[in-house]
């Protein structure tokens, strides 16, 4: 093996200066002006849009709590005292209370029926190969695509051949259906992510299908089904064209149903106040839902990323 021997350094006369070799010193590098000017745009344009939307709700829960002069009188201001009359009004006259009991048991019952009929579907298709599992899968995906207005008409007299028009159970099933394709498109793109390692330990020891499915996988599910929860809840507390064809019924009516009687009412009355008021009521449930479960959220919508 040969090396190269480096020659020696020859000793510099007497007399003779030995110049150093300037190395070029590096440019310093200058601070990304555009990383930011894109923060401060993007942070800017956040708060803006916090703005937009924070405004008008603070505005209408201060507005509740006005009376009628107030509100027309000096909109933007503070209200004088706190006029609890409004919400008692809305509460009691405006039959806010029944159209509340009503929309808890059909969006209750829409919500658990919803969740167990389609993380069980989500699960079968995610977790088992049979004939026809693609096929089954995009019929669902299908149905996220079909307008609900198309099937407004058809869906009236399936409903009212089976008997169930003006009835809680039967807005029940249609919230439950109508509700199916986005929460199976979600939970199948959830359930694959789970580790198939758990399923089959449970199956060595014994455990039958519907035992892993409802003791080990579900719970493993819980943030998915927080975040689909919460996005089912949302779109069938809002739901006001089903309700509006499906149930025609005055004793029967749903918040959204009410909150419309509500405007037209108490618009005539010129009772503002009330009106405000209730809305403001059927706005709080939909508020703390977010609130209390944002985290649980964000976790369920990034759980497949970040495995």
């Amino acid at each position: 093996m040969k090396t190269t021997e480096t020659p020696a350094p020859v000793p510099a006369e007497s007399g003779a200066t030995v110049s150093k070799v300037d190395t070029p010193a590096r440019p310093q590098k200058k601070p990304k002006k555009e990383g930011r000017v894109l923060n401060v745009f993007s942070h800017g344009f956040l708060v803006l849009w916090a703005f937009m939307v924070v405004m008008p709700l603070l505005w209408a829960v201060m507005t509740s709590f006005k009376d009628d002069s107030a509100i027309f009188s000096s909109p933007w201001s503070l209200p004088d005292k706190l006029h609890f009359d409004n919400w008692a009004r809305a509460w009691t006259d405006a039959n806010m209370s029944d159209y509340f009991l009503n929309t808890i048991l059909v969006v209750g019952g829409s919500l658990i029926g919803t969740l167990v009929l389609g993380s069980m579907a989500a699960y079968v298709l995610a977790r088992f190969d049979f004939p026809g599992n693609r096929f089954i899968y995009f019929l669902f995906i299908g149905g996220m695509s079909f307008p609900i207005m198309l099937a407004l008409v058809p869906l009236f007299y399936v409903v009212n051949n089976m008997g169930l028009l003006n009835t809680i159970h039967g807005l029940i099933l249609v919230y439950i259906a109508y509700s199916l394709p986005f929460t199976v498109f979600f939970l199948h793109a959830f359930f694959r992510t789970l580790p198939s390692s758990v399923a089959e330990a449970a199956f060595v020891d014994g455990a039958s299908h519907s035992r892993t499915f409802f003791q080990i996988m579900l719970p493993m599910a819980k943030p998915g089904l927080i975040s689909v929860g919460i996005f089912n809840f949302l779109g069938q507390w809002n739901q006001y064209m089903l309700p509006t064809v499906l149930n025609t019924d005055p004793d029967k009516r749903v918040l959204t149903q009410g909150l419309v009687q509500l405007a037209a009412s108490q618009g005539y009355k010129g009772d503002w106040s009330g009106l405000f008021a209730g809305l403001v009521m059927a706005m709080l449930p939909v508020l703390a839902a977010y609130i209390i479960f944002q985290r649980q959220v964000v976790q369920g919508l990034t759980a497949g990323a970040l495995k």
